[in-house]
């Protein structure tokens, strides 16, 4: 069946989404390495129920290998949305589920995302993003 991906353009984007996670999993620790510790896990906003938004940290050994996973169970793109993050400075959006590569609409942060020494979620830094629609991102403190 692998022929399939040659002759129909949506499945070729499914495969694209589908190594992507993959390779996204081998690199990023914090997916991994505590999945049997309460530590390796941390909500950042579990409660905004009128926007189904859900935002956690994922935490590996090391400090550095924190990520921010951000789902959007909505058919609505949020712009401007407050998200609290564990630290200041610049983020790269490392996956966007929403990405024209993969079917998607294209809405996200463009890769990187700055944040300001706003605290918002008992957090002590902060940024505005966009969250695409019915869509997953995952960001990383540079």
């Amino acid at each position: 069946d692998w022929h399939l991906l040659d002759e129909d353009p949506d499945r070729q984007k499914f495969f694209h989404f589908i190594t992507d996670l993959v390779h996204l999993y081998r690199q990023l620790p914090a997916l991994w390495q505590k999945d049997d510790d309460d530590s390796g896990f941390a909500w950042i906003d579990c409660h905004d129920y009128e926007n189904s938004i859900l935002a956690y940290q994922r935490r590996g050994k090391d400090k550095k290998d924190t990520i921010i996973c951000v789902l959007n169970l909505t058919p609505l793109t949020h712009h401007n949305y407050r998200i609290g993050l564990p630290g200041n400075g610049d983020y790269s959006e490392l996956f966007n589920s929403d990405a024209e590569i993969y079917g998607g609409s294209n809405q996200g942060n463009f890769g990187k995302i700055t944040s300001t020494e706003i605290p918002f979620h008992n957090q002590i830094a902060s940024a505005e993003i966009t969250i695409p629609p019915l869509g997953a991102l995952i960001l990383k403190k540079n």
